[in-house]
């Protein structure tokens, strides 16, 4: 993973509970933020693609095109290649 030196300011409370856990976890502070930030930033791209996709089906239309298109399907009757 390539790395970019920044500088930010953070309170002095929450640095110290940052070095403590960091330490305590045998890690550097820049590990250690590096990896919170990694976390917090996966949370939030999940969010927003749940946020998304519940987005398209609040629309009726689509949900009523999905349930149209799904029972179609299940009623094509060729069970070839579903034996697994």
């Amino acid at each position: 993973m390539n790395a970019q030196m920044i500088a930010i300011t953070i309170p002095t409370d929450i640095v110290v509970w940052i070095d403590n856990v960091s330490k305590r976890s045998g890690m550097s502070r820049s590990g250690f933020i590096a990896k919170m930030l990694i976390e917090k930033i996966s949370e939030q791209k999940k969010q927003e693609i749940k946020q998304a996709y519940d987005s398209v089906f609040s629309d009726k239309s689509v949900c009523r095109e999905q349930l149209e298109t799904s029972v179609w399907l299940e009623n094509c009757g060729n069970d070839e290649g579903q034996e697994w």
